[in-house]
């Protein structure tokens, strides 16, 4: 598994409730321009449209040899699962306060795959709670490495 681009601000910024994992409709060069790394997932989010999954906000750079078949760098781009799947996750997030957000970008058997996660937003406390909890262990560990030492 190659991961391409990672949201690093989602844990901080929501509850990750459960994972998925979708395919998703790429033009060629687009995915040549993912291969050289030119990708960012921090802004995007996931969306229903009818049946359908689309991630939005999603920026993928111009490859550098496209030449006059060049992609627009974001626009919506429909997310690939099964029927089941689908149904699943439409109706655990009509409940109020959650959301789709993608967490990871990688290739899979040379497959560009997304990892999404059902989240909801954090609270102010929450996160000062999430910071003091790593402090904490960042400090038992920085303790307990320096026993071990002597």
């Amino acid at each position: 598994m190659n991961i391409i681009a990672t949201n690093r601000k989602a844990r901080h910024e929501y509850h990750i409730l459960n994972k998925f994992e979708a395919g998703i409709v790429l033009h060629g060069s687009e995915v040549k321009a993912l291969r050289e790394g030119k990708a960012n997932v921090k802004e995007a989010y996931i969306r229903f449209s009818g049946h359908e999954l689309y991630i939005v906000g999603m920026h993928i750079g111009e490859y550098s040899n496209a030449g006059y078949t060049a992609h627009s760098a974001v626009h919506d781009r429909k997310l690939l699962m099964h029927r089941k799947e689908l149904t699943k996750i439409k109706k655990t997030i009509d409940e109020k306060g959650k959301t789709l957000i993608p967490l990871s970008l990688y290739f899979k058997n040379n497959r560009v795959k997304v990892e999404f996660g059902l989240a909801q937003g954090k609270k102010l406390w929450d996160k000062r709670k999430t910071k003091m909890d790593q402090d904490v262990k960042r400090q038992v560990d920085r303790e307990m490495k320096g026993r071990v030492k002597k």
